[in-house]
C-alpha cells in the first residue's frame, strides 16, 4: 500500500526537492504552501505523516503540530527549521512531533526519519480504526454486570477515568483487571492513543527492562539496532502494566522515575527519553505488606496507589453471573455460528453454588467447554466439568445466602467482633465484610 505523505512549506524549491527525493521512496506527496491549506489536505486525504516548516506565512509550524494531533491523533509530524532552538525543539515534541530536524544539517536524516514516523503511524492508526469499529464496547459498557458491587466500582472509574492520575487496580486473578483498565483508557482524553498491555510476570528482569525501556544497538549480544519501548510504543496513551507485584526491585526504580520526572534512559543509552503516557497498575498481591518485608518498593506503592479500586471477586457478585454466562454464551455461539442456548435451571443453580477461585476467567473458561460438548439448544448439568457438586434444587433446601449470613457470624462470634480478622480468615476485604454485615442486617 502507498502511504501518503503532506509537506508544509512555503519555500517552493525546498518543497519540491523534498517531494522529489520522498517520492522516490515508493510514498504518495502531498504539498502545501500555507498551514491552512495543509488541514485542507489533511481533512480531505489519507495522510499518515507530515512534514511542517516551523515558519510559515499563517502559522507557528511547532503549534501546528498541536493542530494536526487534535485533528488526527494517529498522524506523526516531523518540523523542519533553518535555525533551530532548543525551547522550539522541546515544545514541538510536547505538542507531540516525532522530531524536529534542521533543514540542509539533517538532510541525511530525512529518509530514516520517515520510514520510523511512518511505521509508528500506520501502527497508531490501526488501533485508531479499530476502536472506531468497536465504539463504545471500549468504555465501561464493556463491564458486564449489574450488582451493587461492580457498579460501585465502575462509579469510581468513571471519575477517574477522565484525569491523568494514576490508577492501582487491585484484585483476584481473573476479575477483569485489564477490562478495566482499558475502559479507564477509552474514556479518557487519551482515548485515540496507544493503549499497551504487558504482563510482568511474563518476562525476566532483563527482558522486561529492555520491553519497557527499549535498548540501543550494541547494549547486548544479538541488539543490533536501536529499538523503541513499550512506554516510547505508548507516547501520549496508557500504559497498563499487570502483575506489578512481580516487578524487580532496580526495574520498580527505574519505574518510578518515570512516574516522577516523566524520562527514562534505554539499555545500553546515556541519553534521557522524555514521555508523555499515564499508567494503570495491576496486581492480586497485597503490595503494602510487600513493601513492608522489602519485596517492594515504599516509595513507588506510594506514587501507584494515589488511587485504588479494588475489583470484586465473583464469588462477591454471583448476582452477576447468570449475566455473564449469557454474555459469554452468545458470543462463543456467535463465533460457532451457533444459535445461543438457554441453561436449564440445574445448570445454573450449580454456576450459582460453585467456588469460582478464577473467576470470571474460570467461569469463561467454562462456557467455552460447554459451548464445545453442547448438542443442542439446552444447557444441562452433565456438561460442566466434573468439580461441579450438583445442587440440591428442592425448595425447602437452605439457600446460598443464608449459608454465607451464618458462616460470616460464626467467623465473627469465634474473633469476639474483630473485623479485620474476620475478613482475614473470610479471605474478603474488610470492605467487602462490611458491605456484607449491612446486606444481610448482622448487628455490628
Amino acid at each position: 500500500m502507498q502511504h501518503t505523505i503532506l509537506i508544509i512549506d512555503d519555500e517552493k524549491k525546498l518543497n519540491d526537492l523534498l517531494s522529489r527525493i520522498i517520492g522516490l521512496e515508493g510514498f504518495r506527496v502531498l504539498q502545501a504552501f500555507t498551514g491552512k491549506d495543509g488541514l485542507k489536505l489533511l481533512q480531505q486525504e489519507d495522510v499518515l505523516l507530515v512534514l511542517s516548516d516551523v515558519k510559515l506565512p499563517d502559522y507557528n509550524g511547532v503549534d501546528l503540530v498541536k493542530v494536526i494531533k487534535e485533528k488526527k491523533p494517529y498522524v506523526e509530524v516531523i518540523n523542519l527549521t533553518a535555525y533551530g532552538t532548543i525551547a522550539d525543539g522541546v515544545r514541538a515534541i510536547q505538542n507531540g512531533a516525532f522530531n524536529y530536524i534542521t533543514k540542509g544539517d539533517d538532510n541525511d536524516k530525512i529518509i530514516p526519519l520517515v520510514n520510523q514516523a511512518i511505521e509508528k503511524a500506520v501502527a497508531q492508526k490501526r488501533t485508531f480504526d479499530e476502536k472506531k469499529k468497536t465504539g463504545a464496547k471500549l468504555g465501561f459498557s464493556s463491564v458486564i454486570g449489574n450488582s451493587k458491587q461492580i457498579q460501585e466500582v465502575v462509579s469510581l472509574a468513571r471519575r477517574v477515568a477522565v484525569t491523568n492520575t494514576t490508577v492501582l487496580l487491585l484484585g483476584e486473578t481473573g476479575t477483569g483487571k485489564e477490562v478495566f483498565a482499558a475502559a479507564i483508557h477509552n474514556e479518557s482524553e487519551r482515548r485515540q492513543m496507544p493503549f499497551v498491555a504487558i504482563n510482568c510476570s511474563s518476562f525476566t528482569a532483563e527482558l522486561l527492562e529492555s520491553e519497557l525501556f527499549g535498548y540501543k544497538a550494541g547494549a547486548f549480544t544479538g541488539a543490533v539496532k536501536d529499538k523503541k519501548g513499550l512506554l516510547e510504543e505508548g507516547q501520549h496513551g496508557t500504559i497498563f502494566l499487570d502483575e506489578i507485584g512481580e516487578m524487580s526491585l532496580d526495574l520498580q526504580a527505574k519505574l518510578l522515575r518515570v512516574l516522577e520526572n516523566k524520562t527514562f534512559i534505554r539499555v545500553g543509552d546515556t541519553q534521557q527519553t522524555k514521555v508523555n503516557i499515564r499508567i494503570i497498575a495491576a496486581t492480586n498481591r497485597n503490595l503494602q505488606k510487600e513493601a513492608e518485608a522489602g519485596h517492594f518498593r515504599l516509595d513507588l506503592y506510594y506514587r501507584l496507589s494515589v488511587f485504588t479500586l479494588e475489583l470484586p471477586s465473583l464469588n462477591e457478585r454471583k448476582g452477576d453471573i447468570e449475566l455473564l454466562a449469557n454474555y459469554f454464551l452468545k458470543d462463543f455461539a456467535t463465533q460457532a455460528g451457533k444459535h445461543q442456548p438457554k441453561m436449564n435451571d440445574e445448570f445454573l443453580t450449580l454456576l450459582n453454588h460453585h467456588n469460582w477461585k478464577g473467576n470470571i476467567r474460570e467461569l469463561k473458561n467454562v462456557i467455552e467447554r460447554v459451548m464445545i460438548l453442547a448438542d443442542n439448544d439446552i444447557l444441562t448439568a452433565d456438561l460442566l466439568p466434573p468439580d461441579f457438586k450438583y445442587a440440591n434444587t428442592d425448595s425447602n433446601a437452605v439457600d446460598l445466602a443464608t449459608i454465607e449470613r451464618h458462616h460470616i457470624q460464626k467467623i465473627l462470634a469465634r474473633t469476639h467482633g474483630n473485623k479485620a480478622e474476620t475478613a482475614r480468615l473470610l479471605g474478603i476485604g474488610v470492605t467487602t465484610l462490611y458491605r456484607k454485615l449491612d446486606e444481610y442486617k448482622i448487628a455490628q
